[in-house]
C-alpha cells in the first residue's frame, strides 16, 4: 500500500524534523529526508510553492519477522506566506459617456498560494479616486470579479471638466480579512465622449405614399458591438431599427388615431445586458385633410311657437377630426333643403355659427312641422344632417258655444245620481289635442246646491251634465245653470267674452213619492207585568207630497202589541213576562194614503226584570239522608234558583228559621251563590224524619223568599248506607210508608245491636265522598 504524509511548509523548527517511525527511505535524490532509528525526518524547511509533493521510492518498514516495501507520498500542507501582486503594473481603462452600470474593465492580482485555501482567495476594494469631481463616488468596483463599473452618480461625468481619473485599489488575500496580505495599485481611467443621445424630433405627414418601409433617423453607439431594438406605445412592427441603427416606419400613420409617438431606443451587449439608458425619438405626426365634419346626431327636433318672430330656435355644431391648428378643421354650413318647401324663407342658419333662426315675422298659419337638411362643410369634405321643427300651437283662440241657451231640458225628481241631462260643446279653432285646443268647463251659477257636476271627454272636449244628487221637486223645480269656457293655459291673443258662457235650463218633473219614517229603528224598554194599553212608543213618519199615512204592524204573532192606524201610537195589549220572553222584534209599515207606496222601520222592545219569582230548590231531596251518629263531613248539596234576572236573582240567601232547636240539631255552609251544604250540628240526632225548616231568599229589595223542610235521619251501616227506608215529609203519609216504619223499626232495633257490638272493636269507616250529593256546584239558573 502507498502512505501518504502531509507537512506543513516552511518548518521553523529543531532538525532533523522526524516525520514518521519505523521506515527505510530510498529514492531522496535531493537529501531532503533520511530515517533514524527507523523514524523518517526532513534535513530542511519544505515550501509548497517550490514543489507541493515529494514520492518517496522503496521505503521499509521493519518489523520482528519481515521487511515490506511501499512508497511515501509527503504532501507539503499551504501556509499563507505570499502577498498577492496585480498582474499589471499600470493598469488602465477607458469609459464611455452613458454607460449603465456595468463593468467597462477588469482588475486582476495573482496569489502564489493554494487556490483550494482561502490564503489565494481575493478580495478587491476600491480606496480612493481623484479628483473627486464632479462627485466622489463615480466609480464601483466589484470586490470577488475586480470589475470596474460606473455609479449612478457618473450620470454627471463630462470629459470637458475632467478626461481622466486614478483610483487608488487594494487587493487582499484570507477573504479580506484583518489579518491578511495585501497590495495596492493605481487604475488610470480615460473619459470619452459617445454618440449615443436623443436623435432630434421628427414629423412625419400622415398617409405618406410610401414606398415602404421608409427611414426617419438614425441613432450610433460608438465603441464595442451592440444590438439595437425599439420600445414604446405603437402598433407592432410600425417601426423598426436596424443593425446600423437606422429607424424605419413601415405602415402609413393616422395622426387621428395618434398624433404623436415616443419611441424608446435600446442598446444591448450582443449577451442581452444593457449598456446604457435607452434614448427616445419623438415622432409627430402631421395632418392632412382626410376627416369630414360631422354632426353628433344624425337628426336634431326642435319646437318653435306659432307666433314666435325672428328668433333662434337651434344651434347645430359638427366636428373634425383634422387637426384643430389647421385651416382643414375650419367649417361653414348651409341650409340646403325644407320640406314641405311652402312658403319659402322660412328659416335660415347663420354660415360660421350653425345657429337655425326663423325669419318670418310669424309662424302662423304655416304646416305644423318643417324638415331641415343641413350640410356642413370643411375645405374639400361634407355632411349633413336633418332638423325636424315642430310648429307649437299657442293659445290664440277662446272656446266658443255653438248657441248661448240650452233647454229647457226636463228630469223627474227620482232620476237616480249619475244620469246625464244634456251634453254641450264649446269649439276651439287651435291645435285639435293641445293645451291650447283643450278646455274647462266651470258652472258659474244656478248650481249653489251642487245638485249637477260636469264631466268632460278629453278626446272630443264635449262637456256632459250629470247629476250628483237626489232632486225634489217639492224644495227646487227648476235650475238655471251658467257654463263657462276657458283653455288650461293662459290665451296669448285674445279674451273670453260672452260667446265661452251659456246658459242651461232644467225642470225637475213632480213625482208621487213614498212616506218618509223619521228613524230606521227604534228601541223601547218596558218593565214585565206593565198595565196593557201604556202607549210605549210614537212611529213618525211625513209623506213628501203630503198625503195621508196608515200605520200597521208585521212580525207580531202572539199579538202583544197594536199601533195606531194613523197616530203610529204602540201600545202593549197584555201585560208581559220577562222570564217568557226578554225581547220582541216587529216592523211598523208606512203606507202613502192614495197610493201604495210605503216605508218601514224596525221596533224591538226590550222587556226589564221585575222580582217577581221566589227562589225555588232544584232536584229530588226526598231520598236523602244523613247518618246518625254524625259522619264527619258528611253534608247534603242543596241547590236552588230563581227565574229572575241577576239584577233580582243574583246571589241566593240559605238561612235557618229562627228557633234555638232548629239551629242547634242543624247547620247550613254556603257553596257558592246558589248551594249550600245542610249537615248535623250536634254529634247524634234520632233517625226519623226531621223538618228542617229554611228559607231561600233572593238578593233584591225587597227579597223573595220561600220556605223549604228537609230531610231524613237514619243510622247507617259501615259503608255509608242508611240502614232503613226514607219515609216522607209530613202530610205525605202512604200505606207503604206505614208499612216501611214498622219493618225499619224492627230491623233497626236489630241492627243497632249488631252495630254497637261491633262499634265497640272497631271505628266506623268513613263513607265515601262518590256518595255524596253530585249536583254542581256552580249552576247558572
Amino acid at each position: 500500500a502507498n502512505v501518504k504524509i502531509g507537512v506543513p511548509e516552511n518548518y521553523d523548527g529543531i532538525f532533523p524534523w522526524y516525520l514518521a517511525k519505523d521506515l527505510v527511505v530510498t529514492g531522496d535524490d535531493e537529501g531532503i529526508f533520511g530515517v533514524d532509528a527507523q523514524f523518517l525526518y526532513a534535513l530542511k524547511p519544505l515550501d509548497r510553492e517550490k514543489q507541493p509533493s515529494y514520492s518517496l521510492q522503496q521505503v521499509s518498514f521493519r518489523t520482528s519477522v519481515h521487511r515490506q516495501s511501499f512508497t511515501v507520498e509527503v504532501c507539503v500542507i499551504d501556509k499563507n506566506d505570499n502577498v498577492p501582486t496585480f498582474i499589471e503594473m499600470s493598469m488602465r481603462g477607458s469609459v464611455q459617456l452613458g454607460l449603465l452600470k456595468i463593468p467597462f474593465m477588469q482588475v486582476e492580482a495573482l496569489d502564489r498560494d493554494d487556490r483550494n485555501t482561502a490564503h489565494a482567495e481575493l478580495r478587491f476594494t476600491l480606496m480612493e479616486q481623484t479628483p473627486r469631481i464632479p462627485s466622489s463616488q463615480m466609480f464601483f468596483i466589484n470586490s470577488i470579479t475586480g470589475e470596474v463599473s460606473l455609479t449612478e452618480e457618473a450620470s454627471t461625468l463630462d470629459p470637458e471638466m475632467c478626461g481622466r481619473y486614478k483610483l487608488s485599489v487594494m487587493v487582499k488575500d484570507m477573504a479580506g480579512k484583518a489579518n491578511a496580505f495585501f497590495t495596492t495599485g493605481i487604475v488610470t481611467v480615460e473619459v470619452t465622449g459617445n454618440t449615443w443621445a436623443s436623435p432630434d424630433p421628427v414629423r412625419l405627414q400622415e398617409n405618406l405614399p410610401g414606398p415602404y418601409p421608409i427611414p426617419i433617423s438614425q441613432v450610433k453607439w460608438s465603441g464595442s458591438q451592440v444590438e439595437y431594438s425599439l420600445e414604446g406605445e405603437f402598433p407592432e412592427m410600425l417601426f423598426t431599427i436596424s443593425r446600423e441603427g437606422v429607424i424605419y416606419l413601415n405602415a402609413p400613420l393616422d395622426r387621428e388615431t395618434q398624433d404623436q409617438f415616443q419611441i424608446s431606443i435600446v442598446v444591448e451587449r450582443p449577451d442581452g445586458r444593457e449598456i446604457a439608458k435607452p434614448v427616445e425619438l419623438r415622432v409627430m405626426v402631421g395632418d392632412a385633410n382626410d376627416n369630414r365634419p360631422t354632426f353628433p346626431q344624425a337628426q336634431y327636433h326642435t319646437v318653435v311657437k306659432e307666433l314666435a318672430a325672428r328668433t333662434e330656435i337651434l344651434t347645430v355644431q359638427a366636428a373634425d377630426n383634422d387637426d384643430p391648428k389647421t385651416d382643414n378643421v375650419r367649417i361653414f354650413y348651409r341650409l340646403v333643403g325644407q320640406i314641405p318647401e311652402s312658403p319659402r324663407a322660412l328659416f335660415r342658419v347663420d354660415r360660421d355659427s350653425g345657429v337655425i333662426s326663423v325669419q318670418a315675422d310669424s309662424m302662423e298659419g304655416t304646416a305644423p312641422q318643417y324638415t331641415l337638411t343641413i350640410t356642413a362643410e370643411d375645405a374639400k369634405l361634407n355632411s349633413s344632417c336633418t332638423v325636424v321643427v315642430t310648429v307649437q300651437d299657442e293659445n290664440n283662440n277662446p272656446p266658443v258655444f255653438s248657441q248661448h241657451e240650452y233647454g229647457p231640458f226636463h228630469i223627474p225628481e227620482n232620476a237616480p245620481v249619475g244620469t246625464t241631462v244634456t251634453a254641450v260643446l264649446a269649439g276651439d279653432a287651435d291645435v285639435r289635442g293641445g293645451d291650447s285646443w283643450q278646455v274647462d268647463y266651470r258652472l258659474e251659477s244656478g248650481n249653489e246646491e251642487e245638485a249637477f257636476t260636469l264631466v268632460t271627454d278629453k278626446q272630443t272636449n264635449e262637456v256632459s251634465l250629470v247629476l250628483s244628487k237626489v232632486l225634489d221637486f217639492e224644495r227646487e223645480s227648476e235650475y238655471i245653470l251658467v257654463i263657462s269656457a276657458q283653455n288650461p293655459v293662459a290665451l296669448v291673443r285674445g279674451r273670453y267674452g260672452p260667446a265661452s258662457t251659456a246658459t242651461v235650463s232644467i225642470y225637475v218633473d213632480d213625482v208621487n213619492e213614498g212616506p218618509i219614517l223619521s228613524q230606521s229603528h227604534y228601541e223601547v224598554t218596558v218593565r214585565e207585568g206593565e198595565e196593557p194599553g201604556r202607549v210605549i212608543a210614537t212611529i213618525r213618519g211625513y209623506d213628501p207630497d203630503s198625503h195621508p199615512i196608515r200605520y200597521s204592524l208585521q212580525g207580531d204573532t202572539k199579538k202583544y202589541f197594536s199601533i195606531g192606524k194613523y197616530s203610529g201610537e204602540l201600545k202593549t195589549v197584555q201585560a208581559l213576562d220577562r222570564e217568557e220572553n226578554s225581547t220582541y222584534t216587529m216592523e211598523v209599515i208606512a203606507v202613502d194614503g192614495n197610493s201604495s207606496l210605503s216605508a218601514s222601520t224596525l221596533v224591538t222592545v226590550q222587556i226589564l226584570d221585575v222580582n217577581d219569582n221566589s227562589p225555588v230548590l232544584v232536584g229530588d231531596y226526598s231520598w236523602k239522608y244523613l247518618c246518625t251518629p254524625r259522619w264527619e263531613d258528611q253534608a247534603l248539596v242543596l241547590a236552588s234558583r230563581d227565574s229572575d234576572g241577576p239584577q233580582h236573582g243574583g246571589r241566593l240567601n240559605f238561612s235557618l228559621r229562627s228557633d234555638a232547636t232548629v239551629r242547634r240539631n242543624w247547620k247550613l255552609t254556603p257553596i257558592n251563590d246558589t248551594h249550600t251544604n245542610l249537615s248535623l250540628n250536634i254529634p247524634y240526632l234520632a233517625p226519623e224524619v226531621y223538618t228542617v225548616p229554611f228559607t231561600i231568599s233572593d238578593s233584591s229589595s225587597p227579597p223573595r223568599s220561600t220556605f223549604i223542610n228537609l230531610p231524613t235521619v237514619c243510622p247507617c251501616n259501615v259503608r255509608g248506607n242508611c240502614k232503613m227506608a226514607a219515609k216522607q215529609l209530613p202530610g205525605m203519609p202512604t200505606i207503604q210508608s206505614a208499612v216501611g216504619i214498622l219493618l225499619g223499626t224492627f230491623a233497626v232495633i236489630t241492627i243497632l245491636i249488631v252495630v254497637f257490638v261491633r262499634l265497640s272493636y272497631q271505628n266506623p269507616k268513613q263513607p265515601s265522598k262518590t256518595n255524596q250529593e253530585r249536583v254542581p256546584l256552580k249552576m247558572s239558573i
